[in-house]
Order: C-alpha cells, then sequence, then structure tokens
C-alpha cells in the first residue's frame, strides 16, 4: 500500500477537492478553486490548489487530461480499493459486538 495514498487522505482541503470531484468530475483548475471559495469558503490560492491535486495526483486518485489549452482533473476510486482490499471484513454482515 502506498503511504502517498494516506498521505494524500490526510488532509482535509484534499478530501474536500475529492469530495468535489466526486460530485463533478472533469473540472479545471479554475473550477476546483471557485467551488472551494464558494461553496466551503476556503480561502486557498489557485498555486495551493495546484499542489495539493498534484498530491492527490501523485496518489492516483486524481488523472488529468488536456483537452487544447484546458487541463481537467477526473477522480480515480481504484487507489481506495486497496485500503479494502487489503483489510477485508471477515464477517460482511458487519463488525462483531463484543458481549456485555
Amino acid at each position: 500500500m502506498a503511504d502517498d495514498l494516506f498521505k494524500a487522505l490526510a488532509d482535509p482541503t484534499r478530501r474536500t477537492i475529492l469530495d468535489e470531484l466526486a460530485e463533478q468530475s472533469g473540472q479545471t483548475l479554475f473550477e476546483i478553486c471557485s467551488r472551494l471559495s464558494m461553496k466551503h469558503r476556503l480561502g486557498i490560492s489557485r498555486q495551493g490548489v495546484s499542489q495539493h491535486l498534484a498530491v492527490l495526483e501523485a496518489a492516483g486518485l486524481v488523472e488529468t487530461r488536456r483537452e487544447g489549452r484546458y487541463k481537467y482533473h477526473d477522480l480515480n476510486t481504484a487507489p481506495l480499493r486497496q485500503i479494502t482490499e487489503r483489510w477485508p471484513l471477515l464477517d460482511p454482515s458487519g463488525p462483531e459486538e463484543s458481549p456485555s
């Protein structure tokens, strides 16, 4: 399991970015910055958001694609499946309760 994945998920701003990409994938940097500012009242610079996106991309949680002069960011949930595969539930009905 890559430490990059846990590092990326540890930061609340990066989790908010992932939430926004889950709601609407394929956003430009401008769109992500706008949503963080307007919806979440986060006062973070474009450069700051860009750095967070670089960490998320290094962890494999965000993929980018270029179309003309625009760069779009898409959510990739495949790395999250690594977590569930590493620690599978033994009983799919839920956690065991300890006897009282």
